[in-house]
């Protein structure tokens, strides 16, 4: 069963800059899009990046627009979100997901193998 593993999370500072990353072992991800969620404290899930097959980006939230960026890896498998100029309003757990298919569609229920997710706290 896929399921991914997050992880760089941790406890940074306003303005500081984190880099998370996402694996699925046993799993070639080369093929399917990738998406970068987030869900903050007594929020709902929401999603932030995605990055197809080929490598197009497609932008979920305005809030990070300049600050975060979305890679991938294929030759390690890894799909990478970095995250630059870090706001207290980023504090979340961030999951990554795959999507059925090679583009990113919008529509968590279009994505699967939903991790544990890795914990960022933004804070002074």
């Amino acid at each position: 069963q896929l399921q991914f593993v997050e992880s760089g999370g941790g406890l940074v500072q306003p303005g500081g800059s984190l880099r998370l990353s996402c694996a699925a072992p046993g799993y070639i991800l080369n093929h399917v899009a990738i998406g970068w969620f987030r869900q903050a404290p007594g929020k709902g899930r929401e999603g932030i990046l995605c990055i197809s097959s080929s490598g197009g980006v497609t932008e979920f939230a305005d809030s990070v627009k300049g600050r975060f960026t979305i890679s991938r890896d294929n030759a390690k498998n890894t799909v990478y979100l970095q995250m630059n100029s870090l706001k207290p309003e980023d504090t979340a757990v961030y999951y990554c997901a795959a999507g059925y298919g090679s583009g990113c569609t919008s529509g968590q229920a279009q994505y699967n193998g939903w991790g544990q997710g890795t914990q960022v706290t933004v804070s002074s």
